[in-house]
C-alpha cells in the first residue's frame, strides 16, 4: 500500500531545478558513470589530437581538441552535480 502523498512510483526522480534541468532523466540517474565515461571519451579524443599535430594534420587536431574539451567539461559538469546531489543535507 502507499503512504498518502505518495506517487508510487519508485522511478521518480527528485525536483530539478536551474542547469540540472538539462540533464536527461536517464543520464540524471547515473551521473557519475556518464560522468566518467565522458572524461575517458574526452581523454582518448584528446590523445587523437595530440596525435594529428604531431603529424601536422591541423584540421583534424582541431576537430578533436574541440571535441575533447566538450567532452571534459561535460563530464566534469555531471560529476559536479553528483558531488552537490550526493551531499548530506
Amino acid at each position: 500500500m502507499n503512504a498518502p502523498g505518495d506517487n508510487g512510483d519508485p522511478m521518480r526522480l527528485p525536483p530539478r531545478s536551474g542547469m540540472r534541468r538539462l540533464i536527461r532523466p536517464v543520464v540524471y540517474r547515473h551521473l557519475r558513470g556518464f560522468g566518467i565515461a565522458h572524461i575517458a571519451g574526452g581523454s582518448v579524443q584528446a590523445a587523437a589530437g595530440a596525435i594529428c599535430l604531431w603529424y601536422e594534420v591541423d584540421g583534424w587536431a582541431a576537430f578533436f581538441l574541440s571535441l575533447a574539451a566538450l567532452n571534459l567539461a561535460g563530464g566534469s559538469w555531471y560529476l559536479a552535480v553528483d558531488r552537490s546531489a550526493s551531499a548530506p543535507a
